[in-house]
């Protein structure tokens, strides 16, 4: 394979019909022209041009030389075309990871008025709450919630994530109220055991962390099943504003020991280290940060 270079300035010699004025277009030396269409000779061991001091012409092979070198300038160009395109207005495929309560009740119902906005954009969404590997699955971008980022990924924090200490009326009105952290020992405590720890909740109270030991009848791994059963009664849990704030807001559940909460989580989202970030990617950030934000509106309704 010869140096593409030496190619393209042979074909825009030809093109330009001289070697000063190929030299004008690519603002280059001449000499530097020259230098380069003699080197791909010399590679090619033939002669591509007739060259006289009135004109200049193609050799038969060099006018069957040329014929490629053009096409590659044409490949080129689109190449530059579609890049533009690009840059402009996102296109292709957007594949997003998601966890399911989040994916299920915040992002997907979002997604018809991002995609209105960029109708040359397809997307391609994972539901899964399987910590999945953005290079090795193919992501171009994961939404998670979690303390913090991960130090390896660049992440944008689109929202907080809070949680409220919640039951039904229904069952407060059988086992009472508690009042105090340390009476939530005498209460039905049901447990999120992803990620979480069996047997305590941490929360920051008027003075400070405190961490209760809590027991209960259940353990479930998924947030929108245990809201569930906290709705039918069957205990206290810690519950994301996202999923209860309209259960909140309407009364069919309420909120326990409000002056003690957990530690927020935040919703990141999460791609790879890139110094040129592909549009599709920046656009969607920005749509969920502007629909989210510092104040989303699931919080607004569970206040």
């Amino acid at each position: 394979m010869h140096d593409i270079r030496d190619m393209l300035f042979f074909a825009q010699v030809v093109k330009a019909k001289s070697f000063s004025e190929a030299a004008r277009r690519l603002e280059i030396s001449k000499s530097r022209i020259s230098k380069s269409v003699a080197r791909l000779e010399a590679a090619l061991g033939v002669r591509l041009l007739h060259r006289s001091t009135r004109r200049l012409s193609l050799t038969e092979i060099g006018e069957a030389y040329f014929e490629h070198c053009d096409r590659i300038l044409d490949e080129l160009a689109l190449a530059d075309q579609t890049i533009n395109r690009l840059h402009l207005e996102p296109r292709g495929t957007l594949k997003i990871s998601a966890s399911v309560a989040f994916g299920t009740l915040h992002v997907a119902p979002a997604l018809p008025d991002f995609m209105a906005q960029h109708s040359d954009l397809a997307v391609d969404m994972s539901i899964s709450d399987r910590l999945i590997d953005l290079v090795e699955d193919g992501f171009d971008v994961a939404l998670r919630i979690a303390p913090e980022a991960a130090p390896n990924l660049v992440a944008r924090q689109l929202a907080p994530i809070r949680r409220k200490i919640c039951a039904s009326p229904a069952y407060l009105a059988r086992c009472g109220i508690p009042r105090t952290p340390e009476e939530l020992a005498a209460h039905n405590c049901l447990d999120y055991s992803h990620m979480n720890a069996q047997g305590f909740w941490h929360l920051t109270g008027p003075h400070g962390a405190v961490s209760v030991a809590v027991s209960g009848s259940l353990r479930i791994n998924d947030d929108e099943a245990l809201s569930q059963a906290v709705l039918g009664g069957l205990g206290l849990a810690l519950l994301p504003t996202f999923i209860v704030g309209r259960e909140l807001q309407a009364g069919r559940l309420i909120e326990v020991l409000p002056g003690y909460v957990p530690v927020d989580r935040f919703l990141y989202a999460v791609h790879l280290p890139n110094r040129h970030l592909p549009l599709k990617v920046r656009v969607f950030i920005d749509f969920l940060l502007a629909r989210f934000g510092a104040n989303p509106y699931w919080d607004r309704l569970a206040a």
